[in-house]
């Protein structure tokens, strides 16, 4: 039996310089998109967390480009038909936002068990497509580092 998951994890913006933005179609949840995101494991800090999970989702090797800590944090509420993922009684989990840039799209090596398709969009449209008002949030945050709105 696997382990229940940790309530902490790490969200990552994948990114060009132009802010073209990353997004996977979950293959759990065909006609859901997000970023990258995932909970730590054992006793990982949330940018290790960042790192491991963007290497499992894209094959990318975050240390290879400019990965960068936010220093900010969302807690929500899990969805219902997730928690049976974590620990009786777990109904929240704090998201640690990171940004990850890239000189251009990259191909990306999809964890099949994890995601169906992806797309690099325009962050107004990744704002419009991903479902959790998390990663909406963190691309208003990337469109306010650089001085721009939904």
């Amino acid at each position: 039996m696997k382990p229940f998951k940790t309530p902490i994890s790490a969200l990552v913006l994948i990114h060009t310089t132009d802010l073209q933005v990353l997004i996977m179609e979950r293959a759990d949840k065909p006609g859901y998109w997000q970023s990258v995101t995932g909970s730590i494991e054992g006793d990982e800090t949330p940018l290790q967390a960042a790192v491991r999970e963007v290497h499992e989702e894209t094959g990318l090797d975050a240390l290879k480009y400019d990965l960068q800590d936010w220093q900010a944090s969302n807690v929500y509420e899990i969805y219902p038909h997730w928690r049976h993922r974590y620990a009786p009684g777990v109904t929240e989990n704090r998201e640690h936002l990171f940004g990850l840039t890239l000189p251009a799209p990259l191909p990306i090596k999809l964890a099949p068990d994890e995601h169906l398709r992806y797309e690099w969009v325009d962050w107004r449209e990744a704002a419009k497509r991903v479902f959790s008002w998390t990663n909406v949030d963190a691309l208003k945050r990337l469109g306010e580092r650089h001085q721009l709105t939904l």
